[in-house]
């Protein structure tokens, strides 16, 4: 660790604006990834999509941009700078909110989603890079952290924004209570059943002249009797539900211009983080690595006094040494470099495939298997929003105390408890509450410690003469990652049920806990450069 830094005096308040203000790409990143789970129901009846190809690729299409961003960030950022790039993100979300909210066919959507994807793609790898290069060591993994804070502000704005946007929609059993007489309910759900307050409940959430076009599309609409034991039946119930709920969604509010407005909202936080990032510095290793020096220091004093800005420009120019040219890709194949590169990789693959965000982007499906209506659905969301947040805070504090190795291990460990239990939730049927407490639980472990944390560690234990170019690939191989994680769930929870898909997450969490505990040093308290030497 390096002894100085932490007594040299800081301009913390210039520290925690400009790192905010890059950050802001993360609250891009986690609003624009979490606001198509919200939307799903109503632009999926919309564009009446069907087919599991088609859910998955609408859901999945932004992570192809994703990809696209991250590839080009590399040298992109090595020859324009971070700043430049964030600028560009930031128009690239700006133009994606407004397009895909204004998108009539299919097609289009997909390419206003394609397009937010290279913002998230290029944010996602340039905000954490830009964060850990201006801040001093003592304090890095907290300022990295915020990227992760603001991931996480977005992706509970998204959920609170579309709780707020979307009307209250009726469950499919609702629609059907209201279609059956007296005397089918009582012979379908028994004498204790309190008809009355039943329907007032489903009338008042339902709009009745989308209901009249929604029974004379299922003249068969009624109460169906259904045991859990009679697994065939209650698919059957499910399919029919879904083409329920479409025909119903389609022609309300909700269909038509709700879901428009959840992706309009992004507009006004995109186009403030495109103004602000003209505000911000240049990424003083950046500015080394290109010969400009004088520029550097200057960024550096702002950031500490003299002393500390001499002594960071020294550190930053002898591990650049003479290499301060274009990096060339082959070099990331020398052994020990390839090391280093592998160890970012797989955990970046990791972070995804755990599992955790399937229930940010295919919340529709979690709770309904557990028995939870459109609205209850979102609902949920926001109350799992919530935890994400507060335990976001947690890692805050103690990434920079406990280190990033024992939280990587306990969330990868925790994890792997908590989705035997959901697996088992699942396969004996036990939904509602138990579900939500279960999700909740998993949100919060991963909050506190894979999702920041992550960043953190591949955010610093490049060399700086290749960071990058490394980083680049790191965050692609995380985008490909997330890409497979989302395409896939559809197919895993149609063919395989919730249950062994949650066990599959599970077995990856056991592999992920044995890597790292084999794998991973600490890394806290030392500098970029610090790290670099005992890594290489």
């Amino acid at each position: 660790m390096n002894k100085m830094e932490p007594s040299s005096k800081f301009n913390m308040k210039f520290i925690w604006t400009i790192c905010f203000v890059a950050a802001m790409g993360g609250l891009l990143f986690g609003y624009d990834w979490v606001v198509i789970g919200g939307a799903k129901p109503f632009y999926e009846a919309y564009f009446n999509l069907t087919s599991s190809f088609q859910v998955g690729w609408a859901m999945s299409c932004a992570l192809v941009g994703c990809m696209v961003g991250s590839v080009l960030s590399g040298g992109l950022s090595d020859k324009f700078g971070r700043r430049r790039l964030l600028i560009f993100s930031g128009f690239l979300f700006t133009l994606s909110a407004i397009g895909t909210g204004w998108s009539e066919s299919f097609n289009a959507f997909v390419i206003f989603r394609l397009i937010g994807g290279v913002g998230i793609g290029l944010a996602s790898n340039l905000s954490p890079m830009y964060i850990a290069e201006i801040s001093p060591a003592h304090v890095r993994g907290r300022f990295v952290s915020i990227n992760q804070l603001t991931i996480v502000i977005g992706i509970l704005a998204a959920q609170v924004v579309n709780l707020m946007i979307a009307q209250q929609v009726p469950t499919a059993d609702q629609l059907r209570l209201l279609a059956s007489s007296d005397k089918v309910v009582r012979a379908v759900k028994g004498n204790d059943f309190d008809i009355q307050k039943e329907r007032e409940n489903a009338t008042s959430v339902t709009n009745i002249d989308v209901f009249k076009t929604v029974r004379q599309q299922f003249p068969d609409l009624a109460v169906v009797a259904i045991t859990k034991d009679d697994k065939q039946t209650i698919e059957e119930k499910k399919k029919k539900d879904k083409d329920i709920m479409t025909a119903y969604i389609r022609p309300t509010w909700n269909g038509q211009w709700g879901w428009r407005w959840m992706f309009w909202v992004e507009t006004i936080p995109a186009f403030l983080f495109f103004l602000l990032m003209f505000l911000v510095p240049e990424s003083p290793r950046w500015l080394v690595k290109n010969g400009k020096d004088e520029t550097a220091g200057k960024v550096l004093e702002k950031i500490g006094e003299k002393s500390y800005a001499q002594d960071a420009l020294a550190n930053i120019k002898k591990s650049l040494v003479n290499d301060i040219e274009k990096v060339n890709f082959r070099e990331l194949l020398e052994p020990r470099l390839m090391k280093i590169l592998l160890l970012g990789v797989v955990l970046a693959v990791f972070q995804q495939w755990c599992g955790i965000n399937v229930i940010f982007n295919y919340a529709h499906e979690i709770f309904t298997e557990a028995g939870y209506g459109v609205s209850g659905m979102l609902f949920n969301v926001v109350i799992t929003g919530i935890v994400n947040l507060v335990f976001t805070f947690v890692a805050i504090y103690t990434v920079d105390r406990l280190g990033r190795r024992k939280l990587m291990l306990s969330g990868a460990g925790g994890l792997a408890v908590i989705y035997l239990f959901i697996g088992l939730s699942y396969y004996f049927q036990i939904g509602g509450v138990h579900v939500l407490v279960l999700v909740v639980m998993a949100i919060a472990c991963y909050a506190c410690t894979l999702a920041p944390v992550t960043w953190v560690i591949i955010s610093e234990i490049f060399p700086n003469r290749i960071r990058g170019a490394a980083m680049s690939i790191a965050v692609t191989m995380l985008w490909i990652a997330c890409f497979v994680l989302t395409y896939t769930f559809p197919f895993l929870n149609n063919k395989l049920g919730a249950a062994v898909t949650f066990w599959i997450y599970m077995v990856i969490c056991v592999l992920g806990f044995c890597f790292i505990k084999k794998r991973l040093p600490e890394t806290k308290g030392k500098t970029l450069e610090e790290i670099e030497i005992e890594l290489t």
